[in-house]
């Protein structure tokens, strides 16, 4: 079966940049979330006194950053 293309409505263009800058922005709120989860973890270990969990967590935090 054809498809009948001159129905369908115009795809857009693909912008790199546009691209470049969705991906920016996805990335940013994914290191935002680990440094979130990071943070959380390291109140837990804390609360729990565990020393070298909280001294993982806070180079892994100091890393990311």
């Amino acid at each position: 079966m054809e498809k009948n293309l001159a129905n369908t409505p115009p795809q857009p263009e693909i912008n790199v940049k546009d691209s470049e800058f969705a991906e920016m922005v996805i990335n940013k709120a994914l290191l935002n979330f680990r440094k979130e989860q990071i943070r959380k973890e390291i109140d837990q270990s804390l609360q729990d006194k565990n020393k070298e969990e909280f001294l993982r967590l806070t180079e892994e935090l100091i890393n990311i950053s």
